[in-house]
């Protein structure tokens, strides 16, 4: 919280008090007892109020801010907290009745019952009095110190899931980003044995792919339509290793438009399905279809697969798991995804809320 704001609630609660005592003053004074009493006596009964009540006040209220509050409350020690709150409520009344007898017998203040005329009450009943105003005072600290903390320790725990949002998303992507980048080199090294000028095209997109992954998934969000042509590059890149020109069938349904999209949402799981798909010479082995809405963005990836059990080296493909998380940092609450197996169809359905 703000040091300003904290000052102005300070001033605002004395301003209150302050007002609360000149009311009470003047409705006094302006009954039928005291009619006929000079002005002078409020600007006397004003002097005395503030050593008899503002006084101890004051001093029970910071020290119960600053002392009592971060030292035993806070600690949850309620017991020490109560002994030592009525410690410092009656020490300050003490002070504070002392400071107005004396002020009282050297002549600086006027006695309010002058000298007793009226029947003075014991030290003890007045500093009794003194010590629940003061408590008052000090309750009122506890609840103003309480509220900035809390507050202070709602935006702290804010920050820091804001932070740690932030680290898991980056470790993520430092996971995601090289693992799409070496199996893209691994098809082009493959292919220029083949055909170097070939080679030398799909280089360019890889060109273009890096430079994709380095700038664009900076962003928090970036354009559906350049989501999409990357897309279009990586799938043209593992498509390398079959010559079955219908071995993938890429759909794009509804209006692109200005729509936006968290970068590298999609990829993982056509990556998944290009690395799961055994056989290169099934027509329509791998079919990625991209539906547009006014209200979601879906995708449905589709890859035919070899049911028999395989062995597969460990970076196979990115988990799920990690897949999943990164969908739940990004869009919570916002996403369905769906995911079904056959015998030999794997089906993945990701649909993105106001995407």
């Amino acid at each position: 919280m703000k040091k300003s704001f904290i000052v102005l609630l300070h001033i605002g609660f004395w301003a209150c008090y302050f007002i609360l005592i000149v009311i009470m003053l003047s409705v006094y004074y302006r009954s039928s007892l005291y009619a006929s009493a000079p002005n002078s006596r409020m600007v006397i009964a004003f002097k005395n109020i503030l050593l008899f009540a503002f006084t101890p006040s004051f001093i029970t209220f910071y020290l119960y801010y600053v002392i009592l509050f971060p030292k035993y409350l806070q600690q949850k020690k309620f017991l020490q907290s109560i002994a030592v709150g009525l410690l410092i409520s009656i020490c300050a009344s003490i002070i504070a009745y002392i400071l107005h007898r004396y002020l009282i017998e050297t002549g600086r203040v006027i006695d309010m019952d002058q000298g007793g005329k009226n029947g003075r009450s014991t030290a003890v009943r007045v500093i009794i009095i003194m010590t629940f105003i003061g408590s008052v005072c000090g309750m009122v600290a506890l609840v103003i110190k309480g509220f900035i903390t809390w507050f202070n320790e709602i935006k702290l725990k804010q920050a820091l899931k804001e932070k740690n949002h932030e680290m898991e998303l980056a470790l993520i992507k430092s996971k995601l980003d090289p693992h799409l980048l070496f199996n893209t080199i691994n098809n082009i090294d493959a292919l220029i044995i083949k055909d170097a000028v070939e080679a030398s095209n799909y280089l360019n997109k890889l060109s273009d792919i890096m430079r994709f992954m380095l700038y664009e998934t900076m962003a928090d969000q970036i354009l559906l339509s350049q989501e999409i042509e990357y897309i279009e590059k990586y799938i043209a890149l593992q498509k390398i290793r079959t010559s079955n020109a219908n071995y993938v069938r890429f759909l794009v349904t509804g209006p692109i438009g200005n729509k936006m999209i968290a970068p590298m949402v999609f990829i993982p799981f056509i990556e998944n399905a290009f690395k799961h798909t055994n056989n290169k010479k099934l027509a329509n082995a791998i079919t990625v279809h991209i539906v547009i809405n006014d209200k979601t963005i879906q995708l449905v990836c589709e890859n035919k697969f070899d049911s028999k059990p395989t062995v597969r080296p460990p970076d196979s493909g990115l988990g799920n798991e990690l897949i999943q998380k990164r969908l739940q940092l990004i869009y919570p609450e916002k996403h369905v995804l769906e995911v079904h197996k056959t015998a030999e169809l794997y089906t993945v359905n990701l649909t993105i809320t106001n995407g």
